[in-house]
Formats: structure tokens, sequence, C-alpha cells
């Protein structure tokens, strides 16, 4: 099992840049594929980017690609997403999950597929 805790979520103006962190314990995040979703008020959480156990791999929603870099340091047992170019419409609560893959270059984008979630961090982007 896997405990996640998300941080590095604030206000940022359009344009800005933000780094969130997903740092894990109780197990190495080389077990798992890794995702970043978002839920918006009012909408359904939404994926946003993912990550291969292997690291070889990534995967990103159209909205996002081009201006978000998903990223795993072994070492410290986190996983960034590098969010550039902000808009506001990028403002949500951001949830990194992991989950167990049928092989160490799978990607996933569904929400289901993922067993463990971290408590979120909010991301909020002015105008």
């Amino acid at each position: 099992q896997v405990q996640l805790v998300e941080s590095g979520g604030g206000l940022v103006q359009a344009g800005g840049s933000l780094r969130l962190s997903c740092a894990a314990s109780g197990r190495t995040f080389n077990s798992y594929a890794v995702g970043w979703f978002r839920q918006a008020p009012g909408k359904e959480r939404a994926f946003v980017a993912t990550i291969s156990r292997s690291g070889t791999n990534t995967y990103y929603a159209d909205s996002v690609k081009g201006r978000f870099t998903i990223s795993t340091d072994n070492a410290k047992n986190t996983v960034y997403l590098q969010m550039n170019s902000l808009k506001p419409e990028d403002t949500a609560i951001y949830y990194c999950a992991a989950g167990l893959p049928s092989y160490t270059s799978a990607v996933y984008t569904r929400a289901g597929t993922y067993a463990y979630w971290g408590q979120g961090t909010q991301v909020t982007v002015s105008s």
C-alpha cells in the first residue's frame, strides 16, 4: 500500500507557472503507474497526465499538452507536475493517484485504474 501527499498548489496569475509534488510513503513509486487528475467546481474529475512505472512513457490530456510536464524522482520518491503557461481554466483541485500497472511501460487515463489517491491541492489561476 502507498500513501500520497500532494503539495505545491496556490494562486498564480495567468501565464505563470507552478510545480506540484506528489510524495509517496509506504512503498516506492517505481512500483506504480502515477497519474494526475483535476476537478473543477461543478465538474467531474478529469485526467491530466500520467507516467508509467518505468518512467519511460508519459501521456497528457489535450488541454495541457505542451504546457504541463510529468516527471518522477525515484530518489525522493516523488512525482512532479510542472505547469507552465497557466490559464484560468486550469483552476481546480489537483490529485495524484497511483496504481499497479499490468506492465512497466503502461500508462492509464481512467481514474478507476488507480487504487490510491492523495487528498488534493488547490490551484487557482487568476485572469
